[in-house]
C-alpha cells in the first residue's frame, strides 16, 4: 500500500501565488524528470513608447555584464494562452493563415503549444538597476520573463533554410 504521506510540488509559472498539487513520495523522483518549477524572473512593461524588462529586485546582480551584449533573448511565457484546449493543439496553421499548410507547432512560432515558452531577440537599449530597456518584444504588458540570455554572434547564428510558406510572406 503507498504511503499517504503527501508532498507539495509546486509546478506553475509563479507570480504572486503558487499553484500547487499533491503527489504521493514515492512518485516525486519521477515526477522530478516530468515536471519542472518555473518562477518568473520579471515581467514586461510597456508604457510611452518605452519596452522594458523590469526584473526582480533580488535578482539586479545577474544583469552585471549584460550591457556590454547589442541583444539578449527573452525566454518569456504565453500566459495568455494557457488553457488545456490551446496546450493539446499539436498542428496549426501557420500566423492563422489557412492557405499555409497545416503545420505542427514545433515547426512554426505558434503561441499555442504544449508548453507555452515564448523567445525573443531583443536589441538593448540599456541596463540600470534591475530594469533592461529594449527596443521591442512581441509579448505583452505583464507578460512574465522566464530567462535571459546574451545574444553572441558567431554562436547563436547559423545558415539554414525555411519552409515555402515562410519564404512567401
Amino acid at each position: 500500500m503507498k504511503s499517504l504521506t503527501m508532498i507539495t510540488v509546486m509546478c506553475a509559472i509563479i507570480r504572486s501565488m503558487a499553484l500547487p498539487y499533491s503527489i504521493f513520495a514515492g512518485e516525486s523522483e519521477q515526477m522530478s524528470k516530468e515536471q519542472f518549477i518555473l518562477r518568473s524572473i520579471g515581467s514586461v512593461h510597456k508604457a510611452k513608447g518605452s519596452t522594458t524588462l523590469v526584473l526582480n529586485k533580488d535578482l539586479q546582480q545577474a544583469l552585471k555584464g549584460l550591457d556590454g551584449f547589442s541583444h539578449v533573448w527573452v525566454l518569456w511565457w504565453f500566459d495568455q494562452s494557457d488553457t488545456p484546449m490551446k496546450r493539446s493543439l499539436l498542428q496549426v496553421h501557420p500566423r492563422g493563415n489557412r492557405n499555409n499548410p497545416l503545420t505542427g507547432v514545433f515547426a512554426c512560432r505558434s503561441p499555442v503549444r504544449p508548453n507555452l515558452i515564448g523567445l525573443t531577440l531583443c536589441r538593448i537599449i540599456s541596463v540600470k538597476n534591475n530594469v533592461v530597456e529594449i527596443e521591442k518584444i512581441d509579448a505583452f504588458t505583464d507578460t512574465p520573463i522566464l530567462d535571459l540570455k546574451p545574444y553572441i554572434p558567431g554562436t547563436d547564428f547559423a545558415e539554414g533554410s525555411v519552409p515555402n510558406w515562410l519564404k512567401d510572406r
